[in-house]
């Protein structure tokens, strides 16, 4: 009788693990994977504001989401770190100078030249940012998405683009009146901690137009920022619940991450055009 071969052929051998430098570029190239997904993303989403279809009600439910549902909960924080900020401000004056005559223009100028839009922004991003991803992630998951497209719609068009317009415009309100609750704030703390007379604290001297075009071209570009990358997130969501917790995880991450950054150049160039 013929004895039967069971012997099992070589299995293929595993492949080997990364050094650190290998890691180092897997990495790199994850993401500038990413970023040209991203840029991808922004590109078409500017894009379809101008020439996309207008869905009817979308962007004044996107006002009210983004704006409304965030003016308690922006207000409150910035109306705490106002205080902080004036109190922190007020004790290092009073061990070098005890002269508080300037605080509140000294604090004027910090709120709307950066203050207020970049903390705003990463209070928005944590909110609105977290939101938009959990919507988009939940609709991939859901196959809500890929029926959009089986429509012959493009999620960026439907889902991305009146979230764009709103949080630009929102964005701008919102840290607009979070400026003023804060330096109200500020006012408030001065005067119980440091017995400055609001008329001495309100003082508008040192706050020019290079402050306010700084200040601005902040909340246009963090406003823009939040929904891109927040939506980015979204869309690139993968596998069940777990996956859309990921998603809004890498959502605020990334959104807090974009706006140090274009903190950082605008805040440069800013430097540049208007040393004073």
């Amino acid at each position: 009788m013929a004895e039967v071969d069971t012997s099992v052929g070589e299995l293929p051998e595993a492949p080997e693990e990364l050094g650190p430098v290998g890691l180092l570029g897997a990495a790199a190239i994850d993401l500038a994977i990413g970023a040209r997904d991203l840029y991808s993303v922004f590109v078409r989403t500017l894009y379809y504001s101008v020439r996309g279809k207008r869905e009817k009600g979308a962007f004044a439910r996107q006002l009210y989401e983004i704006g409304n549902k965030s003016l308690f909960f922006i207000s409150i924080t910035m109306g705490f770190i106002g205080m902080i900020l004036v109190y922190q401000s007020g004790l290092q004056a009073k061990r070098v100078v005890p002269d508080y005559t300037m605080l509140g223009a000294t604090y004027m100028e910090l709120l709307v030249r950066d203050f207020a839009a970049s903390i705003g922004a990463l209070m928005l991003a944590t909110r609105v940012g977290a939101g938009i991803a959990a919507e988009i992630g939940s609709m991939v998951v859901t196959e809500q998405v890929d029926a959009l497209r089986m429509c012959a719609a493009d999620p960026i068009d439907f889902l991305l683009v009146p979230r764009f317009k709103a949080s630009i415009i929102m964005t701008t309100v919102l840290i607009v009146w979070a400026g003023t609750v804060a330096f109200c704030a500020g006012a408030a703390t001065a005067y119980f901690a440091f017995d400055v007379a609001p008329q001495t604290f309100f003082n508008p001297r040192l706050v020019d137009a290079g402050d306010l075009t700084i200040g601005l071209t902040k909340c246009l570009a963090y406003g823009a920022a939040i929904p891109v990358v927040s939506g980015y997130c979204g869309l690139s969501t993968f596998g069940g619940s777990e996956g859309v917790g990921w998603a809004t995880t890498r959502a605020v991450v990334n959104t807090s991450l974009a706006i140090i950054i274009l903190n950082f150049f605008i805040s440069g160039a800013g430097f540049l055009v208007f040393p004073g």
